[in-house]
């Protein structure tokens, strides 16, 4: 493995490679052998096909007719070649030769109007299979990748999965373009072939020699950068990572103020120069393998037309038979040069859409489980006991101990506490993102491990503090609260007088149809107290029986807090459940329970009155906000 540079480490923390001797891939390397291709070459001609047929029917069977029709073609040509050859150098006067030869040269004539018939054919339908099969398997990787749990996308090893398998759709689309080239090399080499067995037996090992160690250089080549890719591919993302933070609009700002620009370019050219040093080390590593090949070649070569002349000065071969094996041989070591090739390329994507197919399997088996046990119509409340959680790979600490405490449906539930003490964990786990590693969280009697997981989704809205902002329109950023329910204005317009955001709506140049993506023609940036309302409007259009709000006013003005929380208040009055979760204390003074957490621990519940009066970890927090709007700054004495 290459040394680590010091941007990977400054950056990133360590290198940014991948050890691929225990990765499941390192089997797919032993396999680019020879044997191995022909063994598996039935398959990737079927799996080709598949994706062919799965994608344009029609299109599939042109691409297969053309290309066979094609080999065909260049059968009966060669033959016709040997025929006019033989008429040409035999015995007699020249026009008789000459005449004799003409439906020979009729016959090759033909043969190329077909096949140029053929190739426009097989170019027009390949060009129509291409895209639609990479569309297609790029839509199963993206509905596969979008219906897996929360904990995979986070689990950097199915994350590396990811970013190969999304090559895999273009490797797909390369397949058809192979496979076909590959068929109509076959049955060219199979004729070409022939032609030579029965010109003399002689002759076929040796037009085999001659392609081998093209065929030994691919294969070398191609398991290098095969390796390569999957060692590099976490690398080559950091790159891109890098490169798009310097066009980025979010960062855009501090870029210029704080003067980031030159640094992260900095760093682009030094993980940039990393990169490049393994190129030029495969690129070093190919020149040394084809210098070696073409020696090869060259001495097989030497060898055969050395048998041909050989065969010709004892007088086992005449002229004419000699003029077509030449022909035969430059024909078959063409095709069989091409047929190598073409298997190498083919079977060096098949194993980048492996790795799709692997992405597939595993996905599958880390998807959202679809059905389970219904939860009740009308839960009277949700209680967590012993509930512990920890994220894989962070601190001993878990995020959640043995958290016991009750959420009852139809009030204003509060949960308060520090940074880090374990919040929107819990809300997470309520809302089905995550599963506890112990303990239980019941929907009254039904536990939501064994629940209908898509129900329990249905009946959560969620705001939280990091809410995706969508690079769209307005409506859209509100209307993908419920994308499955109908788009209606009357919907609309009730989740935006939900939030109270009828203002921040007016006030955009197109209202809801407003493009909001300042980085395209007419688009348009909000700040982030009118994204906030936003967001809420979308959790409104949800009509999720249960709100979960994260941090709902952190971007809002004191005024706009107070409207907010009327409206969470006006939620809680109409049956709706509201689960908040806020720093600010003075906020869920008109909370029905406070949940306090510290830690990861549940250290005190009850209602604000309470709480206050008990004068543990709640009352100390709220004592230390109010210190700050209480205190006075010393007067200034007059000068």
């Amino acid at each position: 493995m290459a040394e680590v540079s010091e941007s990977e480490q400054l950056l990133f923390g360590g290198p940014l490679r991948y050890d691929t001797g225990w990765s499941q891939h390192s089997d797919a390397f032993l396999e680019l052998n020879f044997r191995a291709m022909v063994r598996r070459l039935p398959g990737l001609l079927t799996s080709s096909f598949g994706l062919a047929w799965q994608a344009d029917r029609n299109a599939a069977r042109i691409v297969l007719v053309a290309e066979v029709g094609r080999g065909f073609a260049q059968a009966v040509g060669l033959l016709a070649v040997n025929s006019a050859l033989g008429r040409l150098i035999g015995g007699g006067e020249i026009e008789d030769r000459l005449r004799e030869a003409v439906p020979a040269l009729v016959v090759m004539a033909v043969v190329m109007l077909v096949g140029a018939l053929l190739r426009a054919a097989s170019t027009y339908a390949t060009g129509r299979l291409e895209p639609k099969v990479e569309r297609v398997a790029t839509e199963l990787y993206l509905e596969r990748a979008a219906a897996v749990e929360l904990a995979a996308i986070e689990d950097h090893a199915f994350h590396k999965l990811l970013d190969t398998a999304q090559y895999g759709a273009s490797s797909a689309r390369r397949m058809i373009a192979y496979s076909s080239r590959v068929v109509n090399a076959m049955i060219s080499l199979i004729a070409a072939a022939g032609v030579l067995t029965v010109l003399h037996p002689a002759l076929l090992p040796l037009l085999a020699t001659m392609t081998l160690p093209s065929a030994w250089s691919a294969l070398t080549n191609a398991r290098r950068r095969y390796e390569s890719f999957h060692t590099w591919v976490q690398h080559a993302r950091a790159g891109h990572l890098i490169s798009g933070l310097l066009t980025e609009p979010a960062a855009a700002p501090e870029i210029r103020v704080h003067g980031v620009g030159p640094f992260l370019l900095r760093h682009f050219r030094a993980m940039s120069e990393t990169a490049e040093a393994e190129q030029a080390r495969l690129a070093r590593l190919a020149a040394r393998t084809g210098l070696i090949a073409a020696a090869w070649t060259g001495l097989a070569t030497v060898a055969t037309y050395a048998t041909l002349g050989g065969l010709l000065l004892a007088g086992a071969m005449a002229l004419a038979v000699a003029g077509t094996a030449v022909i035969a041989i430059r024909t078959g070591s063409a095709s069989l040069d091409s047929l190598v090739l073409e298997i190498n390329a083919l079977h060096e994507e098949a194993l980048f859409v492996g790795d799709l197919k692997r992405l597939y399997v595993e996905a599958a088996e880390r998807a959202i489980p679809v059905g389970g046990e219904p939860l009740p119509q009308e839960p009277r409340e949700i209680r967590f006991e012993n509930v512990g959680f920890s994220y894989p790979g962070e601190s001993t600490r878990p995020a959640l101990d043995d958290v016991t405490l009750t959420l009852p449906l139809g009030r204003i539930v509060a949960l308060v506490g520090e940074n880090g003490s374990g919040k929107t964990t819990l809300v997470k786990l309520l809302a089905g993102l995550y599963l506890p590693d112990r303990g239980r969280i019941l929907w009254d009697d039904v536990d939501a491990a064994g629940a209908d997981r898509h129900q329990l989704a249905e009946r959560i809205a969620m705001v939280a503090q990091d809410f995706k902002r969508w690079p769209f329109t307005a409506r859209v950023n509100v209307a993908v609260g419920r994308s499955a329910a109908p788009l209606t204005e009357e919907r609309l317009a009730e989740a935006v007088a939900a939030a109270g955001a009828e203002e921040v709506v007016a006030d955009l140049p197109r209202g809801l149809d407003t493009l909001l993506a300042r980085e395209f023609n007419g688009g348009h940036e909000l700040s982030g107290g009118q994204w906030q309302r936003l967001g809420i409007a979308r959790a409104a259009y949800r009509r999720g029986r249960i709100l979960i709000v994260d941090e709902p006013t952190a971007a809002l003005d004191a005024r706009a807090e107070l409207e907010v929380f009327d409206k969470i208040r006006a939620l809680a009055s109409a049956g709706q459940t509201v689960v908040l979760i806020t720093h600010r204390l003075a906020s869920v003074r008109h909370a029905d329970l406070v949940h306090v957490l510290d830690q990861g621990r549940l250290v005190e519940s009850g209602s604000p009155d309470e709480l206050l009066a008990g004068g543990g970890l709640y009352a100390e927090l709220y004592a230390l906000q109010a210190e700050q709007f209480t205190t006075r700054l010393p007067t200034q004495k007059a000068g």
